[in-house]
């Protein structure tokens, strides 16, 4: 569960703005002070991180512009619809990052590589496609419902679709791997 956790915390990190946007539009009905906050988180994560002299990622790059153009657009046209998309970039872009072979390798321990190295390959590649599907469905909430019906599907999505998807592999690759490793003892 903690290399779940910490190789979740980028994406949370990348979502933080946009749910900051979120909390402050639904308990505010504010726009222009929700995307003002969330763009000021966003540039304050990228500040911080350069004044820590720490490398800014690529993908937190792509974030911050991603947010500073949907905050902007937003402002502009005062519709929070701009700002709801942005998880759909971020879904894109760490579904295309899955798609790298092998991606899932370093989060998994020593046994289980031993055992089922080509089941992390395969569910690397699903995770992939579960970032595009999510992507595909915020887009389409982010277009046909309003505010906090879309914040409220999203979470639920979000949390329900990860958990039960980590938990449905963490299971079958232990199932799978303590089989092998049997069979191997056997043998």
């Amino acid at each position: 569960m903690k290399t779940l956790l910490s190789a979740a915390r980028p994406l949370l990190t990348d979502l933080a703005s946009t749910i900051l946007f979120f909390c402050v539009y639904v308990l505010t009905g504010r726009l222009p002070m929700a995307v003002a906050l969330g763009l000021m988180l966003a540039i304050g994560q990228i500040g911080w991180e350069l004044l820590r002299r720490r490398p800014i990622d690529t993908l937190q790059w792509i974030s911050a512009v991603v947010v500073l153009s949907s905050g902007s657009a937003a402002l502009i046209t005062n519709d929070p619809v701009f700002v709801m998309i942005k998880p759909s970039l971020i879904y894109l872009l760490v579904g295309a990052a899955m798609l790298k072979r092998g991606w899932m390798n370093r989060y998994l321990p020593p046994r289980a590589l031993e055992f089922v190295p080509d089941l992390a390959v395969t569910f690397g590649y699903v995770w992939a496609g579960l970032m595009f599907f999510s992507a595909a469905l915020n887009l389409i909430l982010a277009l046909t419902l309003g505010v906090t019906a879309w914040g409220v599907a999203m979470t639920a999505w979000g949390i329900a679709s990860k958990t039960t998807f980590f938990l449905g592999q963490y299971g079958l690759m232990k199932f799978i791997g303590r089989r092998r490793a049997s069979a191997l003892a056997a043998a």
